[in-house]
């Protein structure tokens, strides 16, 4: 196996502009094959794997690379194809298990594929590949998408473009039936005859005809999206058309699902081609579309292209700390927000990489910048992170998620209506108590049965909004649902025929 030393190529260096004196500055990690996308083992950050756009895992550990796994025989490169991105899992050191996301060779559409690779020795053979999902694309080669992350509750996150071509002319992105123009979420572990898991929450599991994986809708080409590791919110980068590049954002814990973003009717805050084209959907959804959190012309100041990052959470990043960090393709810039008020503290962070493909992070919570030209760079402070206590402290409480929903959501005056509450992860909740609200009256108490649900019959005498709230465990934090609505329906109840008809 070929073993290649890191230091050997400070050279690259000069692919980045220096930063101002005490700012953050890039530290070479090593060169590569068109990388694409950087992560690390979850138990240990100082082992990092790197993933090359024509199929390879490279692992660097103590300043050597070697060859983790090889897909290039399975995977197609055309156009924006490739192997994309991959997700250790989170028990990676036990289990082996890690999730990959690819175009395939075949002709004359490449497939979106999503598998399985398990781990033997210090390698993942081809031959463990078992594959989860397929999604067909159009024979247009972009807009795959191609994000894999593991979100705070421990589900799969997958994102994907919207098939390609022009103004999402195969018209995916709002359509329920596919995958495409997607972030969806799953259970990677197999179900009855199905090689994955729908997980319960999942907004629109068992809707007839919709794809039930979907998590939220709407996207053009969500290339990298991350989750902040402090507080779980969701940001997804969406690479626009001709008018706007977004950023997307779903707090913890709904973390945006059932979310719709717009795309094709809308594009950023502007209307997009959808309208034109006069997809049914844009009038049907129309004041229902989430709005982007920060958005920027295309090709303003020569950005395209938006590449969506991570918000920082290195200490040793004292300047960046909490805010989030994105750049573009087209002139490689890295810049930087608060989330809290974007487009006010929107600004450049003196660092330039050439041919800027994505932003990676670690799990001492260091990241990284990825070039296509080769280079991988470690994004450091005047003084380098501290991790060694990587590991000593204890696990923060995993997020949870919370869901309800009535069976009909129109009743008479005065009669009772059935309404569930789901929990996910289900793993340990059997028992738990769930509480149900009435604006803020506590009307009632169930406790979650074997399947992570909780039923109420509560008598409606009014149109009405109605929560679930779960507390914290010594695993979960607290969650509390989206609101529910339930109307009055006032048709006349039939007349009873007196005596006499």
């Amino acid at each position: 196996m070929i073993r290649r030393l890191a230091t050997a190529i400070a050279a690259i260096a000069c692919l980045c502009s220096a930063a101002s004196a005490g700012a953050a500055t890039l530290q070479p990690i090593g060169n590569f094959e068109a990388p694409i996308y950087v992560t690390s083992d979850p138990g240990n950050p100082e082992r990092l794997l790197v993933v090359e756009r024509g199929g390879k895992i490279e692992e660097v550990r103590d300043g050597a690379v070697s060859t983790f796994a090889d897909l290039s025989s399975l995977v197609g490169t055309e156009g924006e194809g490739g192997l994309l991105s991959i997700a250790p899992a989170p028990d990676f050191n036990a289990s082996g298990r890690l999730f990959v996301d690819y175009t395939g060779e075949e002709s004359p559409d490449q497939k979106i594929h999503v598998a399985e690779l398990r781990a033997s020795g210090t390698t993942a053979p081809i031959g463990s590949l078992r594959n989860l999902l397929t999604i067909e694309h159009p024979e247009d080669k972009n807009h795959y998408g191609g994000q894999l992350q593991f979100g705070p509750e421990g589900m799969l996150f997958i994102s994907t473009g919207d098939g390609g071509g022009a103004n999402d002319e195969h018209h995916n992105a709002q359509n329920m039936e596919t995958g495409l123009g997607k972030v969806l979420r799953i259970d990677p572990n197999p179900s009855g005859t199905l090689p994955y898991t729908v997980p319960a929450g999942n907004p629109f599991a068992g809707v007839p005809g919709d794809y039930e994986p979907i998590w939220s809708l709407g996207l053009r080409n969500p290339f990298r999206f991350s989750f902040d590791r402090a507080t779980g919110g969701l940001f997804i980068g969406d690479v626009g058309q001709s008018q706007r590049e977004e950023v997307d954002f779903a707090a913890a814990p709904g973390l945006g699902g059932g979310a719709n973003y717009g795309w094709n009717c809308m594009e950023g805050s502007l209307p997009g081609p959808g309208g034109a084209l006069e997809d049914p959907q844009c009038p049907e959804n129309a004041g229902k579309f989430v709005p982007p959190i920060f958005e920027y012309e295309t090709h303003s100041e020569g950005r395209c292209a938006i590449i969506g990052g991570y918000v920082v959470r290195d200490p040793s990043l004292a300047g960046l700390y909490g805010r989030y960090l994105y750049g573009d393709l087209c002139t490689g810039q890295i810049r930087s927000f608060d989330p809290s008020k974007p487009a006010a503290t929107d600004r450049p962070e003196g660092l330039t990489v050439g041919n800027l493909n994505s932003f990676g992070e670690d799990a001492c919570g260091r990241l990284y910048a990825v070039s296509g030209n080769g280079a991988v760079s470690r994004l450091v402070g005047p003084e380098p992170a501290d991790c060694s206590r990587f590991g000593s402290a204890p696990p923060p409480r995993a997020l949870s998620f919370i869901g309800i929903k009535a069976h009909g959501r129109h009743v008479r005056r005065g009669q009772r209506a059935l309404i569930t509450a789901f929990v996910s992860p289900c793993a340990g909740r059997k028992g738990e108590p769930v509480k149900l609200f009435e604006g803020r009256r506590h009307l009632a108490t169930r406790r979650l049965d074997r399947a992570c649900t909780a039923r109420f019959r509560p008598k409606i005498r009014h149109r009405t909004r109605f929560r679930a709230f779960i507390a914290e465990d010594s695993t979960y934090v607290a969650a509390i649902s989206r609101k529910l609505r339930i109307a009055i329906d006032h048709r006349r109840q039939a007349r009873r025929p007196g005596r006499g008809g």
